[in-house]
């Protein structure tokens, strides 16, 4: 640091000056030579005038030395605030020309409207960080929302400690001034300006901030304060002698090490999220903020118990907190109370879009979706960067079959969210279900491309490809997804592939990993079975199958697995049984129902009790019309029993469906030839003599 030597002009034998602080008068006894000749002369200068001449003299010279004193601190002043006047105007520029929005829970004390509230609060909050400096006991990483209540009375006793660090202040300024000229005492006043300086940005004189407290704006500060403690140690050490010198250094080498303890302490706190956020709620069990960020962290983990209790904590504290509001309906199991959350924080920010998100989407699973419209609308309105928003609005056109509006929504999504990697695999999913395929792909890898483990569009754009019938190309994206993660969800189509495909080992080992990650998951156990029983491995098939049926016996698709299991064996009274007790699970959906029929049916007309097969076809095609196979068994049946024009009636019926299936046309020519060798042998029969 260069430090300011104070220039003196040596006065003359006729001028015994004495200089003050810089700016204070200039003190002179002016004593005249002796003179020979006590009589003036008349016509010479009189006394009078030549002592003001002496004065102006001495003046002048005592401005430049000022001048000439401060002119270096006057250069490095002008050059920071150039420099921080730069930087400001870049930061504004940047942020568009509008300074950072902040909410009552980030500065409480900025939002009150009594102007005595916010300036003792603020003059406390200038004592508190001062105090952290000196004794930094209770550290914490977020000091808002009810960290430290409003001073709202000029009786509070807080204001005690305001009023000792202003006077403190003012004495260290004024015996700076009166000192200056010192030279060993010029580090008080580089110290004092170390000390405050850094600290009004955060002060909230020029502008509001958005924290109480923030423990890293006084990293700058603690600069002046370090210089401020070796002086005074330096004062006293010259004070106290000897014997108090050695006292001194012992305490600052207490004072150190309790420091260094305090630094290690933090530095465990520091280590991970979990340890930064408990140490927040033991250190400000008040502080609603804090409450907030751990139960976030903890439905993070899953630990959503624990969570809701610390959301409700920070409610507790902080009721108008609409964030906590808005998560602790996320977590509720009863969609009623969900709905009030999120009315609630919306009560408390009407714009609030997240929590608009949410109960848009709620309502659009319970069916009420006009209202659900208006509200994703309102959220991305207020949240135009908030890529989920457009993706749910679209999904509810889908929905609706309003594909153009879905389309526009998902492209304006895109124009404001250029990077979100999951609205370009939505926007994917919303073209395959439209039939532009191709397209479809350009956008799952753009997704890919924006964020490279993006393991979901790597699937998605393998199921496009398998569809294509490319599955070299499929398989390879798959294999690219699991080098980003092993999940049930890359291995099963993965598995579908080889299954497909007839690589029936494969399909076993990518299965047999994927129920290891998932041992609870029918679906997968029984695309295990399947693919043993495929591989013709029947009975340990079997085994596997009534080991899921063991633990849900409500699985359809394991008895319609069971019933081509012993079908294959030839044991259709067994395969008939198993179809029996699937129909029993009463499915809801007639689809899955028809085909239980239509596999009766089949059992049935291989046990050649064909009048019951054709009952078991004729439900299929009640409850699903479009089933052409059934139809065509129909006709098959009718064909066997000689009822020709029931049979026509029921291929044909097929034919409109299969238009293409070549057996059906065998069977109709068939029956065409029969219907003829008929006619011809009834022509003869009435042509023969009686």
């Amino acid at each position: 640091m260069q430090r300011l030597f104070l220039h003196q002009n040596k006065p003359s034998a006729a001028c015994d000056l004495t200089w003050q602080t810089p700016g204070a008068r200039i003190r002179h006894s002016w004593q005249p030579p002796p003179n020979p000749n006590p009589h003036p002369h008349p016509s010479g200068p009189s006394a009078p005038e030549n002592h003001s001449t002496g004065f102006l003299h001495l003046s002048c010279s005592g401005l430049k030395d000022l001048l000439r004193l401060c002119s270096p601190f006057i250069k490095r002043a002008c050059f920071i605030s150039l420099h921080v006047v730069f930087i400001m105007s870049v930061r504004l520029w940047l942020m568009g020309g509008s300074m950072p929005l902040f909410s009552e829970q980030d500065n409480p004390a900025s939002f009150s409207p009594h102007l005595l509230t916010r300036f003792l609060t603020y003059c406390y909050l200038l004592a508190f960080n001062a105090w952290l400096l000196l004794a930094p006991i209770v550290l914490c990483y977020d000091w808002q929302v009810g960290s430290i209540p409003l001073v709202e009375s000029a009786w509070d006793t807080r204001n005690v400690a305001s009023l000792v660090l202003a006077l403190g202040l003012l004495a260290l300024c004024l015996h700076c001034v009166l000192s200056l000229q010192k030279v060993q005492n010029r580090e008080l006043l580089v110290g004092i300006l170390f000390l405050m300086f850094p600290f009004i940005p955060a002060s909230n004189l020029f502008f509001r901030v958005g924290f109480v407290v923030a423990e890293r704006v006084l990293y700058m500060p603690s600069m002046g304060y370090c210089i401020l403690v070796v002086h005074g140690l330096n004062r006293l050490c010259a004070v106290v002698g000897r014997w108090g010198a050695a006292a001194l250094t012992v305490s600052m080498l207490l004072l150190l090490l309790l420091f260094s303890w305090k630094t290690v302490q933090q530095n465990q706190v520091w280590l991970s999220r979990e340890a930064l956020f408990r140490s927040g709620i033991q250190t400000l069990p008040h502080n609603a903020k804090v409450h907030y960020n751990y139960a976030n962290f903890l439905k993070d983990r899953g630990r959503n118990e624990e969570a809701i209790h610390h959301y409700k904590t920070a409610l507790r504290l902080y009721p108008r907190h609409a964030s906590a509001m808005n998560n602790l309906g996320t977590l509720t199991r009863h969609p009623e109370e969900a709905e009030s959350y999120y009315r609630r924080a919306l009560d408390i920010n009407p714009q609030h879009n997240r929590a608009l998100f949410n109960l848009g989407n709620l309502l659009k699973s319970h069916g009420k979706e006009e209202e659900a419209e208006l509200i994703l609308r309102d959220s991305i309105r207020f949240g135009p960067q908030f890529a989920d928003a457009y993706s749910s609005l679209a999904s509810l056109y889908a929905e609706q079959k309003r594909f153009a509006e879905a389309n526009e929504t998902y492209l304006q999504g895109i124009e404001n969210c250029p990077d979100s990697s999951d609205l370009h695999n939505n926007y994917g999913v919303f073209l395959v279900d439209t039939g532009d395929g191709e397209r479809a792909a350009e956008h799952y890898q753009q997704a890919v491309r924006l964020k490279p483990a993006h393991y979901v569009a790597m699937v998605n754009l393998g199921r496009l490809l398998r569809s294509a019938n490319d599955n070299k190309e499929a398989e390879s994206w798959y294999k690219r997804a699991l080098q980003v993660t092993r999940k049930v969800d890359i291995l099963t189509p993965l598995g579908a592939l080889y299954y497909n495909t007839g690589r029936y080992e494969e399909a076993l080992q990518v299965y047999r990993e994927a129920a290891a990650l998932q041992p609870d998951s029918t679906d997968v156990w029984l695309s295990l079975a399947q693919v043993l029983a495929m591989a013709g491995r029947s009975k340990e098939a079997e085994k596997m199958t009534m080991g899921v049926i063991s633990k849900s016996s409500s699985c359809i698709e394991c008895y319609r697995l069971l019933s081509a299991i012993y079908s294959k064996r030839g044991n259709h009274t067994e395969a008939l049984d198993a179809l029996d007790r699937a129909l029993q699970q009463s499915p809801s959906d007639d689809s899955v129902r028809a085909e239980l029929h239509f596999s009766k049916g089949n059992q049935l007309r291989e046990m050649n009790q064909l009048d019951q097969a054709f009952e078991s076809y004729k439900l299929a095609v009640q409850l699903n019309p479009g089933q052409s196979q059934a139809w065509m068994n129909m006709g098959g049946i009718q064909h066997i029993k000689g009822d020709y024009a029931a049979a026509r009636m029921y291929y044909e019926r097929a034919l409109l469906l299969t238009p293409g299936s070549k057996l059906l046309k065998e069977n109709l020519a068939k029956l065409d030839r029969l219907e003829t060798a008929r006619r011809v042998k009834e022509g003869r029969a009435e042509g023969s003599p009686h």
